[in-house]
């Protein structure tokens, strides 16, 4: 189906097949091998941060579809939320690396092409640098800081003129509307030089499932930048296309790689540095 097509599928589409088809599979597991984090998300738990998210957005900063909201966020399950949760209410999700943040020591980048107000979600790591120079960031209408505690806890310190993520999500309904303005058409993504419509995402996640191999039994181990378009893709995008699920990890540990990849019962693998099963039961995808 083309982009043009009313009937091609959005990402919400996506978890919303993902949820019927079988909410409580794990959707997303995430490591943390520095703090030594396991944190395991069903398709149903997985929905139920998304809908609070996004109402979060449209709520509690006043988002409308078309607007854009800035991730300066790792690899983690709170940032594949976060996107899934712009992508359900109809915004441009624009994600930086936070490492290149702060080896700059520089702004968050505007995107090619765009200009204007936008959403800066930021791990609280990088809050100091983006909050450094008043001229930096001038056209964020809301700083948002995320702690990334393993269990969604709140920011150690709250900066002034940071809105804490965890102490305010929860408070917002577990169930999210789009409404009628919401459309696959809408740009849903801004990473790498790349911009994609919310079908033109699925479309290419579908198409990467495929050329994978991916389907409802594949364990799909990721440690790629949310920051690329074959990151997000490998660690969200294509796992909820084929009904697979992910294993995403942070501040990886090589040692403790094949006793992972037996524990989680990996069938493939995306962007781990240096390794290669010899039996060829688990296939490396990037």
């Amino acid at each position: 189906m083309s982009d043009s097509d009313p009937a091609a599928p959005g990402p919400a589409d996506l978890l919303r097949r993902r949820l019927a088809a079988d909410p409580s599979r794990p959707l997303v597991t995430y490591y943390d091998d520095a703090k030594g984090e396991r944190v395991e998300l069903s398709a149903r738990t997985f929905d139920n941060w998304v809908a609070k998210t996004a109402n979060f957005l449209v709520d509690g900063l006043a988002t409308e579809p078309g607007g854009r909201v800035v991730l300066a966020l790792p690899p983690h399950w709170q940032t594949a939320v976060w996107l899934m949760a712009c992508w359900s209410a109809g915004l441009t999700a624009v994600p930086v690396d936070p490492a290149a943040v702060l080896e700059s020591g520089a702004a968050v980048p505007e995107p090619d092409g765009a200009s204007g107000p936008y959403i800066l979600a930021a791990a609280e790591e990088v809050l100091e640098v983006v909050l450094a120079d008043p001229g930096v960031n001038a056209d964020a209408e809301e700083v948002v800081g995320l702690s990334l505690h393993p269990l969604g806890g709140p920011l150690a310190d709250c900066p002034p003129g940071v809105t804490d993520y965890a102490a305010e999500v929860r408070s917002y309904g577990d169930r999210f509307a789009a409404g009628p303005d919401v459309t696959p058409r809408l740009p849903a993504l801004d990473v790498t030089k790349t911009t994609l419509t919310g079908a033109e995402l699925v479309a290419a996640g579908a198409a990467a499932a495929e050329k994978w191999e991916l389907d409802a039994s594949s364990r799909v181990l990721v440690d790629m930048s949310f920051a690329t378009l074959d990151g997000l893709l490998a660690g969200l995008v294509a796992p909820l296309a084929s009904g697979a699920s992910v294993i995403i990890q942070r501040n990886f540990d090589k040692a403790a790689l094949d006793r992972r990849v037996a524990l989680e019962h990996v069938t493939a693998v995306a962007g781990v540095p240096g390794w290669n099963d010899a039996s060829g039961s688990v296939r490396r995808l990037a």
